[in-house]
């Protein structure tokens, strides 16, 4: 079974657009060093600048959307790879000095975003706090450049603002992994749900069509006509049971108390086993009547198949449903959890906080079988 189709790929496609906008945009606060470069009296030193600032401008564009594709798919930055990209910009931005001069301390808020949004923790509070230190320190140093109590401010700024964005990039991926594996645990769940119902309809069916086609078969020399209309019969019940596999793979077939009732009273009838079954079937809710429902077939199935029973009864209340014969029972079921039929009944039992009873009846010889609802139920 495939999932099904994904309905935020439509808007993925949509923001990765609006990614690469949103890592240009600020792009805009660079006009400050390039205009200081295309100022330049020298040629070399307006090329230098422009091509360094351009250069840089890619790049952060690049990383921005490298970290953001990385986190989308629910991969580790490399931190490696993180710390060159840091180093790279960093390297961009100090050729350009001879271009942009003392300007070139702009580019620094976009490392310390950068790193903000690349590196660990630790490692990016280490890159801001020397981003933010930058500034007032080549200020002291360097003669001619002063100190840019703007770019300090900008730094923090920018680096906070990094910071809300790669956390709300980190819960996103988060979320989009936590629906992922809700929608993989539905489909699981309804494979589940598939098999169950599948092994529950060919398994009473099939039992019922062997038990008539022996009974035929016995029947063949003795009475004919007999064994003709146990052979219609095993027709009639493998045409059913197509049809309800056919159901099922559909929408699943419909369970009723009423239809399982019915069923039973035939099947125990081929088998030569004496039913003694409710006059009539109480006005159940739908779950519960399908609940009751799947817990007859079950019942008679294992009766007819395992018991070797010569006498079943069947009892209906708004709150239980119950299945006793005198036979011996599947041996397995008494011993542990049962075949397939009894785990899938338990599963559906659990969903109404129904109480599942397998063993030996203590009031005689023979077998039990019962479902029993909460009082407030």
């Amino acid at each position: 079974m495939d999932l099904p189709p994904d309905p935020i790929r439509p808007a993925s496609r949509h923001w990765r657009v609006t990614g690469w906008l949103l890592a240009a945009v600020w792009l805009f606060f660079l006009n400050i060093p390039l205009l200081a470069a295309l100022h330049q009296p020298e040629v070399w030193r307006r090329v230098v600048g422009a091509v360094t600032l351009l250069a840089f401008g890619v790049l952060y564009v690049c990383v921005f959307q490298w970290a953001r594709a990385q986190r989308q798919q629910h991969r580790p930055i490399p931190v490696g790879r993180a710390w060159a990209a840091v180093a790279l910009l960093l390297a961009l931005g100090l050729a350009g000095i001879p271009g942009t001069g003392g300007d070139w301390l702009t580019t620094l808020v976009f490392v310390a975003a950068a790193a903000v949004f690349l590196l660990p923790s630790r490692h990016a509070l280490a890159v801001v706090v020397l981003a933010a230190l930058t500034p007032p320190v080549t200020a002291a140093l360097v003669p001619g450049w002063e100190a840019e109590g703007t770019v300090v401010f900008a730094v923090l700024l920018a680096s906070f603002a990094m910071f809300g964005v790669t956390r709300l990039a980190q819960r996103n991926s988060e979320l989009q992994a936590a629906q992922q594996e809700i929608r993989r645990l539905a489909v699981a769940e309804e494979r589940a749900r598939t098999a169950r119902n599948l092994h529950d309809i060919l398994g009473h069916s099939l039992t019922v069509v062997a038990v008539k086609a022996e009974l035929a078969g016995r029947l063949l020399e003795l009475d004919p006509a007999r064994a003709a209309t146990e052979i219609a019969d095993v027709e009639r019940l493998a045409r059913q049971a197509l049809a309800d596999v056919r159901g099922t793979v559909g929408a699943y077939r419909g369970i009723s108390l009423a239809g399982e009732l019915a069923g039973a009273r035939s099947a125990l009838a081929a088998a030569g086993i004496a039913a003694e079954l409710p006059g009539g079937v109480p006005e159940l809710p739908a779950e519960r009547d399908e609940l009751f429902g799947w817990t007859v077939r079950e019942g008679v199935t294992n009766v007819v198949r395992h018991s070797g029973a010569r006498r079943c009864v069947i009892r209906v209340e708004p709150g239980l449903v119950e299945i006793r014969d005198d036979g011996r029972g599947p041996a397995a079921a008494s011993a542990g959890p049962g075949g397939h039929g009894l785990v899938g009944l338990r599963e559906r039992a659990r969903r109404l906080d129904a109480t599942v009873t397998v063993g030996r009846r203590p009031d005689g010889p023979g077998f039990l079988l019962r479902v029993t609802l909460p009082v407030d139920r």
